[in-house]
């Protein structure tokens, strides 16, 4: 969903994933999962140029969930080393901190996608959220695997206009935003 990141939103932005969430079934990853889209978007509030426009995709893929925010700068994050007292600069070690793994890699000419991952507590079948179509499919072979393993962040899954492929099942619109 594209989003402007102001702090007024970002309370909105965590409700709509937490009940995404929910309806995968995957409640033990809300905590954690609000807590990192706050301080990806917060980031995107604080250091964004030229504007606060991003994007917040999740995606439930072979039992792993990735969150992502791409934006319109260019400029990738540093994990800053924040003092304990810090009331700042801290957002990326707690991202770090809470989740499985977490990058940044740039996107196109101008702008960048910062993510993270959280492991589910079982194997969940191929959900993605795209602005396109959402569509979920049991299938786990080893070339979906290796495909996920081999692309840090998000697994793009293109328009869906000619219908469900072989094996998928529509699941119906995820996030409306």
């Amino acid at each position: 969903m594209e989003l402007q990141a102001l702090p007024s939103r970002i309370g909105q932005i965590r409700r709509i994933i937490s009940a995404q969430l929910r309806y995968w079934h995957v409640d033990g990853l809300i905590d954690h999962a609000a807590l990192g889209v706050t301080e990806l978007l917060t980031n995107v509030h604080r250091h964004a140029q030229p504007d606060k426009t991003c994007t917040v995709d999740i995606e439930l893929l072979l039992g792993r969930l990735t969150v992502s925010v791409r934006d319109r700068d260019p400029r990738l994050p540093d994990l800053n080393v924040a003092d304990a007292l810090a009331t700042c600069g801290r957002g990326l070690a707690m991202v770090a901190a809470v989740s499985e793994s977490w990058g940044a890699r740039p996107f196109g000419d101008s702008g960048k996608v910062v993510w993270f991952t959280l492991p589910a507590a079982a194997p969940s079948p191929v959900v993605a959220v795209t602005g396109h179509a959402v569509y979920g499919s049991t299938t786990t072979g080893l070339d979906v695997l290796v495909a996920v393993a081999a692309v840090p962040g998000l697994v793009p899954v293109g328009p869906a206009a000619d219908g469900p492929r072989p094996g998928q099942v529509p699941v119906g619109p995820a996030v409306v935003g």
